[in-house]
């Protein structure tokens, strides 16, 4: 026999692979246009839904079947916008005010939220110090907001203050109720099994409870916000020297609905960006979870 017919050949494509690597990039590439396609008709049904409302407002209060004197217009709303940033109020800049109040709203949420947390992970996990403290809770919340609004305003007066507190007492109870019950919702027998293995309480709490949790207290905070956006308002209403709220007062004052919308629509796009940026970071903490039914779904 001789060498040459012993030597190996060239290896020849497995015709197998071949045809699983091709369906698998044909698979994925039509994933790809197929979540392109959905996105792309997402955005064209907002568009569309937003066209439709806007320019039923306009249209309806054009033709006077609704009296813009009560409901303002798109196009007097808009140009009462811009008049606000170029001219400012009778307080000032229009860009205190807005800043102004996402001082209040920002140190609010911030001082809510964690007071949020870490009672609701503190009672969460100690059922007497929930028997205890629970009734008081209970009574703290059932308080009507603007009361509390009107005391922060009379003990603190007509500064920053009062709205900070007004805002941190709204989002506190949206986290703290979301924290308490993600806390109760925790696997005992992962609990148990951590302890077995030596963990000490600050383990289980920052590697079990809080993870666990994290997605409770993460979609509270989407709403916590607006809550706080809604008391700084709120305080600025009841008294302020700057702030959107007192703006909107101001406007209502003297029936300019058109300047009403207008401080409301500079607070929408306030909170949508807010809405942005808590979404992202949402995904970058719960990075480490597997989607859920609905959220994969919609990929």
């Amino acid at each position: 026999m001789s060498i040459a017919s012993t030597a190996p050949g060239p290896i020849s494509p497995n015709p197998a692979r071949s045809d699983s690597a091709e369906a698998n990039r044909s698979a994925t590439e039509a994933g790809r246009r197929a979540r392109r396609k959905r996105v792309a008709l997402l955005w064209t049904a907002r568009l569309g839904f937003a066209v439709f409302v806007i320019g039923g407002w306009q249209l309806f209060t054009t033709l006077k079947i609704v009296d813009p004197f009560f409901y303002g217009q798109p196009s007097g709303i808009w140009k009462r916008t811009v008049d606000l940033f170029e001219n400012g109020t009778e307080f000032g800049s229009f860009w205190t005010d807005i800043f102004t109040t996402l001082k209040e709203a920002v140190f609010g949420f911030g001082i809510g939220a964690a007071a949020g947390i870490v009672l609701g992970l503190a009672l969460g996990q100690n059922r007497f110090l929930a028997e205890v403290l629970g009734p008081y809770i209970k009574i703290v919340n059932a308080i009507p907001r603007i009361v509390l609004g009107s005391i922060f305003i009379v003990a603190f007066g007509i500064g920053v203050t009062p709205k900070v507190l007004l805002s941190a007492v709204l989002v506190f109870f949206v986290v703290f109720f979301n924290a308490f019950q993600g806390v109760r919702e925790v696997d005992r027998n992962i609990i148990a099994n951590v302890k077995v293995l030596g963990a000490s309480n600050l383990h289980v709490i920052r590697h079990v409870t809080l993870p666990s949790a994290l997605t409770w207290i993460i979609a509270s905070l989407h709403t916590a916000f607006g809550f706080a956006i809604v008391g700084a308002l709120v305080g600025e209403v009841l008294g302020a020297e700057h702030g959107v709220g007192l703006v909107i007062k101001t406007a209502q004052g003297s029936l300019d609905p058109d300047g009403v919308f207008a401080g409301m629509l500079v607070i929408s796009v306030i909170t949508l960006v807010a809405e942005f940026i808590l979404t992202f970071v949402e995904r970058r903490l719960l990075s480490w979870r597997p989607p859920s039914p609905s959220e994969a779904a919609a990929i």
